[in-house]
């Protein structure tokens, strides 16, 4: 009686823990199923990718950081492209256009590979089953790597080269050398810059001698501000200078025709220059004045005897009455 128990005892747990399998065998179905998208409505799309970058069939489609899909298979469709086939969500096709793109993702710095949807314009439409998106390639993680290992060998010949440069300026090889070490440099240096110090200095004197005339300039009431504001002084002197201006012109005619004159009178085409120029005219002029003068003063003479002769004695007196005569008058007029 105590076997027969027993082995209905054993039987029960070995049915329970058969039931518990079968439970969690099909919850395990459900499980994977539902993570693979295999229970639900989904449409098919494609890409091609020139390096898979390490995707595997079953990795996860990501849209907007959200698992929407799985990749189902990945073949060589050459020998440089690699064409990926993957499934999504039906309820995800709406917000997926024609024009989205599809790079390479992971989760995580080193977790799987993934597929990431992005973009896609609002007035393009809705994908398809079957639809080609368009790949874009994605950070290279390796590339990178091997980006970073060409930097740290430049870096290292740079050490390198600075290395050598400082043993040989240390050595006093080199211009930079050369000006370090030589004492002589060092001191003509010195006086460069002491000089370019007094060529500020002069400098700075000459900025300050040009804001004292600007300031001048601005000072109301000055001959500079005047002139520079003042708008009737401007005339004036505008008027001044076209005046004086006049006159050197007028000066210029002026001497011109002193010239002129100046020539002709050194000519013998005229009365005048040939008065001044004609020695034989010269000669005959002084006779002609001498021949003037001696018949003056014989005329003189004559006029001399005729005034103390008794037939025009008369005519001269009533010549001289008259003219005291009119000398009085002229008198009382005044």
């Amino acid at each position: 009686m105590s076997n027969t128990n027993s082995e209905r005892k054993r039987g029960i747990i070995v049915g329970l823990f058969t039931l518990l399998g079968i439970v969690f065998f099909v919850m395990a179905i459900f499980l994977l199923g539902g993570n693979q998208k295999r229970f639900s409505k989904t449409i098919a799309l494609k890409t091609i990718f020139e390096n898979a970058g390490g995707l595997k069939v079953g990795n996860n489609v990501f849209f907007s950081g959200v698992k929407i899909g799985t990749i189902k298979k990945i073949k060589l469709n050459n020998k440089s492209q690699v064409e990926v086939d993957f499934i999504i969500d039906d309820d995800s096709r709406q917000y997926i256009r024609k024009d989205a793109t599809v790079k390479i993702g992971s989760e995580g710095f080193i977790g799987n590979k993934t597929l990431v949807i992005e973009g896609g314009a609002d007035g393009v439409a809705l994908v398809e089953n079957n639809d080609l998106l368009q790949s874009v390639e994605a950070f290279d993680t390796e590339k990178m790597m091997t980006t970073l290992q060409t930097n740290n060998e430049n870096m290292v010949a740079v050490t390198g080269d600075m290395k050598e440069i400082s043993k040989k300026i240390v050595a006093g090889e080199g211009t930079v050398g050369a000006f370090l070490s030589d004492s002589l440099m060092a001191m003509q240096f010195r006086a460069v810059m002491a000089s370019l110090t007094r060529t500020a200095a002069n400098t700075e004197r000459v900025t300050q001698s040009l804001n004292a005339f600007t300031n001048k300039l601005n000072t109301q009431g000055s001959l500079a501000n005047e002139l520079l504001t003042d708008t009737t002084v401007y005339s004036s002197l505008k008027s001044s200078a076209a005046q004086l201006q006049g006159i050197t012109q007028t000066t210029a005619a002026l001497v011109q025709n002193i010239e002129q004159a100046s020539g002709k009178i050194n000519s013998k085409d005229n009365t005048l220059g040939v008065l001044l120029n004609d020695e034989e005219m010269a000669e005959q002029m002084k006779k002609t004045m001498e021949n003037l003068q001696q018949s003056s003063a014989k005329l003189d003479q004559n006029m001399e005897a005729l005034q103390h002769n008794f037939l025009f004695r008369g005519y001269f007196k009533k010549q001289a009455k008259e003219a005291e005569k009119a000398a009085k008058e002229a008198e009382k007029n005044q």
